[in-house]
């Protein structure tokens, strides 16, 4: 969920997050945030050495496909032919969709009505890459997920500030806070504009949101004012994903929730290079470390990859050996509106105490 951080679920690279080790400065009603320094680039961290876990492995349920249907606040409309038709609020986007190779059901007239269509154009003026066939639009337009405000955004990557796919896993993390009648602390790695944070904060978690890039960060801070939630206590924080979880390790920080969304390939502002084959399973044993002794879950999400489930399955399910609980892995899907087919947009992993 960068120049603001490229999701790279279009295959393109996308950033890991960063910034600096020093203290949170306090913003309004415990928000913070950590500024990135400026200086030498910063070499990437060693090799995290690893070995296989003792114990029993987790218990596994799979395939697991977790679907969003159309709801009021967004559907897919329809798809076909590389693109995709959807309705986010009062809007109608048409955006390329590389597994939509089936045929569009519904006649070019309703495609029409569109109110926005990215075209990828490069030499437009303004927003660019996105034309507006009726009225021009704004950058930004107000939006809701499960009554949460939060705005829409026309990107020049083609994204638009919010992947639906995931309020699966959002679902399923608000339940958990708000099961486990107690403090839980989570952990928001590649957090990108929010809406998971947001979520979990409204459940009653003190969450701590990580991303690379400055904008994001700002975004998601303009999406905590505009859902009301700013008296709850979230993180803000402009850091690499993998180096601020080597020092939550380090300064014993724990918690009971960990997400993470890790790009394919990226680079980190310090030029840090991130390749997620190389790279995610010292990530996944870093997560383990960081949490609590009565943890509820970690969720892996991975977009944009030549793999099945079942690779990050098998290492999910390596690295929490010994720790009991289940393994849920599969993919997540948005279900169609006009002809009912299943659009796949990512597989995922998540450990369930």
């Amino acid at each position: 969920m960068k120049s603001f951080r490229d999701r790279n679920r279009d295959n393109r690279p996308r950033q890991p997050a960063k910034a600096n080790a020093a203290q949170s400065h306090p913003r309004e009603a415990g928000a913070a945030t950590r500024q990135e320094p400026q200086g030498r680039p910063e070499p990437k961290s060693a090799p995290r050495v690893l070995a296989r876990r003792e114990g029993a492995l987790p218990a596994e349920r799979l395939p697991l496909i977790l679907e969003v249907a159309p709801n009021a606040d967004y559907a897919l409309l329809d798809s076909g032919a590389g693109q995709k038709l959807e309705q986010y609020g009062p809007y109608r986007i048409v955006r390329p969709e590389g597994q939509a190779i089936w045929q569009r059901a519904l006649p070019a007239r309703d495609w029409e009505r569109a109110d926005a269509i990215f075209t990828g154009d490069t030499d437009e003026e303004g927003i660019g890459r996105w034309r507006f066939p009726k009225t021009p639009l704004g950058e930004t337009w107000p939006m809701k997920h499960d009554g949460i405000d939060y705005l829409g955004r026309f990107t020049s990557f083609r994204h638009v500030g919010v992947f639906p796919e995931q309020a699966s896993h959002w679902d399923h993390m608000a339940g958990l806070i708000m099961a486990a009648r107690r403090p839980v602390k989570v952990l928001n790695l590649f957090g990108y504009t929010g809406l998971a944070s947001l979520v979990a904060a409204r459940a009653g978690a003190e969450v701590t949101h990580v991303d690379a890039s400055k904008k994001a960060i700002g975004w998601a801070r303009e999406n905590q004012e505009m859902a009301g939630l700013a008296s709850k206590p979230i993180r803000w924080i402009v850091e690499d994903a993998v180096k601020f979880a080597e020092r939550e390790e380090r300064r014993g920080s724990r918690y009971d929730i960990v997400l993470f969304d890790p790009p394919a390939y990226g680079r980190g502002p310090k030029g840090e290079v991130w390749q997620l084959f190389d790279d995610l399973p010292g990530l996944t044993d870093l997560c383990r470390s960081i949490l609590t002794p009565k943890p509820l879950a970690v969720v892996l999400t991975a977009y944009s990859i030549r793999a099945s489930f079942f690779a990050i399955h098998a290492l999910m399910r390596d690295t929490f050996a010994g720790m009991g609980g289940t393994v849920e892995s599969g993919e997540l899907i948005i279900r169609e509106k006009s002809a009912g087919r299943a659009l796949s947009t990512s597989l995922f992993s998540r450990w369930v105490a």
